[in-house]
This record gives structure tokens, sequence and C-alpha cells, in this order.
């Protein structure tokens, strides 16, 4: 029986030397584990729904199936991981869309190994990871982009949940949101909560694509 208090990991990416580097880092941690290897976008399919992992860290390019493809079919399945896409460009036109399609981010792959360990455990926390580097470009590549009609869901949300749509928008941490309006971290993580389910967002990467893309920013 697997221990819940260890993140199960799932590595997808063609370069097996890329595998082993980073599979080496992730077991060298107590709260980690690599569960399941693939190298190709259709063998991650079975890889990922015989191991049941908790983050999957999958590359864009590669041979069979992309990783885009590889995703998009993954994120159907009930109970779906999340999943984290590699790249090796800072601003990465598969890498958006990939977000926009249920991706909790990206990475970069040469990130330096404690980013790589702080990325998936902010992502199996619920969060979502962006390469800090490509944030500012990727957000405006959403803006730069036809201005799309706001969805009648938005109009659901509550006085209080557009003051904070706005600052998670931003991109702004639910303890600067908490300080800024006076709550406790943990109400603001309900109303994000709240948030997301009324717009049927995933996490937070895809609230500020979707602020972006609907002109609320």
């Amino acid at each position: 029986m697997s221990d819940p208090a260890v993140i199960r990991v799932a590595l997808v990416d063609d370069q097996a030397l890329f595998r082993a580097g980073i599979r080496m880092v992730i077991d060298s941690q107590r709260d980690m584990a690599v569960v399941g290897e693939a190298g190709d976008g259709l063998a991650a399919l079975s890889v990922v729904r015989d191991t049941h992992p908790d983050v999957v860290l999958m590359d864009i390019r590669m041979p069979v199936m992309d990783g885009i493809e590889a995703t998009a079919q993954l994120l159907q399945d009930p109970g779906a991981p999340r999943i984290v896409m590699l790249t090796t460009f800072d601003l990465d036109e598969a890498a958006a869309r990939a977000i926009r399609g249920g991706a909790s981010g990206f990475l970069l792959k040469d990130a330096e190994p404690e980013f790589v360990l702080a990325a998936i455990r902010s992502v199996h926390a619920g969060s979502a990871v962006i390469a800090a580097t490509a944030t500012a470009q990727l957000f405006a590549h959403f803006r730069d982009e036809r201005t799309l009609p706001v969805p009648r869901a938005f109009g659901d949300l509550t006085e209080r949940e557009r003051e904070i749509f706005a600052q998670a928008a931003r991109g702004l941490s639910n303890a600067e949101i908490a300080t800024r309006e006076y709550l406790s971290e943990a109400t603001v993580k309900t109303h994000i909560s709240r948030i997301l389910g009324k717009l049927g967002l995933r996490d937070r990467v895809q609230l500020v694509v979707f602020a972006y893309e609907h002109g609320l920013v």
C-alpha cells in the first residue's frame, strides 16, 4: 500500500538520460517517489493509467504522440493527475496551448533541481507553476490575442469573489490576498476554490489565462 504522504511522480520524456537525472533528484527526497516512466506520449497513457501518479512531468516534443495530445487525453480521465509540461523554450506556443487545455503549468528543462522539486510540491498542493522567466511573456501572449466575450458564468461570482479573482489574476498569492483583504488564508483558499468551480477552471494558471483572454485584467 502506497504512503499517502509521498508524492507519486511520473516522468515522460524521450531522452532516457534526462529522465535518469530527474529520477535521481526526485528519489533523493523523502516525500517523493518516481512511480513510472515513458519515452513518448502514447506509452505515457498506459504508464500513467497503470501507476496513478499525483504529478506528471510531461515533455512537449516527443515521437509517436507529443505531450500536448497525451496531456489532453489524460486530463479527460476521472481523477486525472496534475501535469506539468517540460520545454526548452522560455515562451513556447505549445506550452501556452497545454495550459489552456488544463496543464498545471510548465518548467524549463534546464531549471535548477530545487526549483523542479518546489514546483512538484506546489502543483501537488493545488497551485500551479510557470517558469519564472516566462510568466510575463506568456500572459502578454494571451493578452495580445483577440479578447473573448466574458462568459455568463462570470456574472455568478459574488462581489467578494470578483475582488479576489482580480487579485489572483494579477498573480497575488493566497497570503498576499489575505493581507490585502483582511481575511485568513483558509478563507481566501475557499473563495478561490469556489471561483474555479463556478468558472469551470482547473487551477490558478487557468484563472490567469481566463482573465487575460476575456480582458478582465
